[in-house]
């Protein structure tokens, strides 16, 4: 799998208390593509979005170069998942 410095894209589709994902994309297009292909499955109130992925390393070494983050893998991978 392609990190997001090569182009990687996931689609979320949330409707209702159900959320997916979709993806990985190579291009912003390409999940734009599949979304009109899945929302047609949809509710008509479904939610959607296309985000970058970032190498979980890359984005821990921005937050601790900034001075935000922990050491310790542990509580960095902590604040992931309340961040997600």
């Amino acid at each position: 799998m392609r990190d997001a410095e090569n182009g990687m894209y996931l689609l979320t589709i949330r409707d209702g208390l159900q959320t997916r994902h979709v993806g990985p994309y190579p291009s912003p297009k390409q999940a734009a593509d599949d979304l009109d292909r899945l929302l047609p499955l949809c509710s008509e109130r479904a939610r959607w979005q296309i985000h970058a992925l970032e190498d979980p390393e890359a984005f821990i070494a921005s937050l601790q170069a900034a001075g935000s983050a922990p050491t310790r893998r542990g509580e960095a991978a902590g604040r992931l998942s309340r961040v997600a």
